[in-house]
């Protein structure tokens, strides 16, 4: 299990291997921005993995990338396909770089660094386990950057003309706590612009690696380092 468990810790791939930071820092000013690009690149980084680990022993060396990139085209594809029929708003919004998953570094990583190596289920395994911890990284940073700049947190989107989910307001907490101008929550824009994103993403990691050295070093890490 430790295939699904490294992507949320020691390999998280924005937290620990910095990898998807462009998608990471350029949509993440809204939470359900942040929770649907991680969705979609979850499902693309399992399937393109498996498929990858299914076809492994039958693609020439010399063009296994091309046909790797191919492969995770596919899927982001379908992707695509399935967000302009469904969730037209967040279609909109995130435009480009939902084709962007294709060149996105952690999913031709894995493909060529884990999935062309080993077996289907360790595959998917590692697949799921790096989307979700992508996922849990940018929804987090969404999340943060949205409360401090605009108090409140949007878990909502249009689907088939319904609005599912809803906005939880937090600005009477954010003044409570002295963020508050004039009898208003003093919003902290800066953090949905894209500098913003910047000071938000160094503060999670600093806090990320804290909690992370502080936790139990793996087997293997302390044998190595006697």
């Amino acid at each position: 299990m430790n295939d699904f468990f490294k992507g949320f810790t020691q390999e998280n791939p924005v937290y620990s291997l910095f990898l998807g930071l462009c998608p990471a820092l350029a949509v993440t000013n809204i939470s359900i921005n942040g929770l649907a690009m991680g969705a979609a690149t979850t499902f693309v980084l399992v399937g393109s993995n498996v498929v990858v680990s299914l076809v492994r022993n039958v693609i020439p060396a010399k063009i296994r990338i091309p046909s790797y990139i191919l492969i995770i085209a596919s899927f982001v594809t379908v992707v695509k396909l399935l967000m302009n029929a469904y969730f037209i708003d967040l279609y909109e919004t995130m435009g480009v770089f939902i084709s962007l998953i294709v060149v996105n570094c952690i999913i031709l990583g894995r493909a060529e660094g884990f999935a062309g190596k080993n077996g289907v289920v360790r595959s998917f395994l590692d697949g799921l386990g790096m989307g979700l911890g992508f996922t849990v990284a940018i929804t987090v940073l969404s999340v943060v950057r949205e409360i401090l700049g605009e108090g409140k947190m949007t878990f909502a989107l249009n689907f088939g003309g319904d609005i599912i989910g809803s906005v939880i307001q937090f600005s009477d907490f954010l003044k409570s706590i002295g963020l508050e101008q004039n009898g208003n929550y003093a919003n902290l824009l800066v953090f949905i612009l894209p500098a913003g994103g910047f000071f938000a993403i160094g503060l999670i990691i600093g806090g990320f690696n804290r909690l992370k050295n502080a936790l139990p070093k793996p087997v293997e890490d302390e044998e190595e380092a006697l």
